[in-house]
């Protein structure tokens, strides 16, 4: 159990930096943080605004972090919004879309890039599969960890002072 949890996380920490790093990089051409890219893309989704609540749920990032991006992104230019403070309906500006646009070509294109060896059914399983397990482990990290879990069958080891 512990072999496959190593992998496991190492794998999907892996997937995070460089995602992070792809946005981080094609975002500063731009002169935008990285984070900006899931923003722009999320708005560009909903020509109608946005919250900064419901952009909170959408790209699954918490307040303080959306009203800093929000903050710069009205600075740079990029969005504009409506009356109403926090509630307010943010949508994208011109260059905002722009921006988004820019987002949306090197997305497709980096996809693209890491996804030229799956097949359409392969492609498929694998999003269900990690869907699947995306949920579960938000199940888990709000319930907790099940105590009578299948994997549960091995002998406790001995706890230390760091358990």
């Amino acid at each position: 159990m512990p072999a496959r949890y190593e992998h496991f996380s190492a794998v999907i920490s892996s997937i995070s930096r460089s995602i992070q790093k792809i946005e981080r990089d094609e975002m500063e051409r731009y002169g935008c943080k990285g984070a900006f890219a899931q923003y722009l893309a999320a708005m560009t989704h909903r020509p109608e605004g946005v919250t900064a609540a419901q952009l909170c749920e959408i790209c699954d990032r918490d307040k303080a972090a959306v009203s800093r991006a929000v903050s710069e992104m009205e600075e740079k230019g990029l969005i504009c919004r409506g009356p109403g403070g926090y509630r307010a309906r943010l949508q994208l500006t011109e260059e905002g879309r722009r921006a988004a646009s820019f987002v949306f070509d090197r997305a497709r294109l980096a996809v693209e890039a890491v996804g030229h060896s799956l097949t359409d059914d392969n492609r498929q399983t694998f999003y269900a599969v990690l869907e699947d397990i995306a949920a579960n482990l938000e199940a888990v990290s709000r319930d907790g960890i099940p105590e009578n879990a299948k994997d549960n069958e091995e002998e406790p080891h001995e706890r230390t002072h760091c358990d």
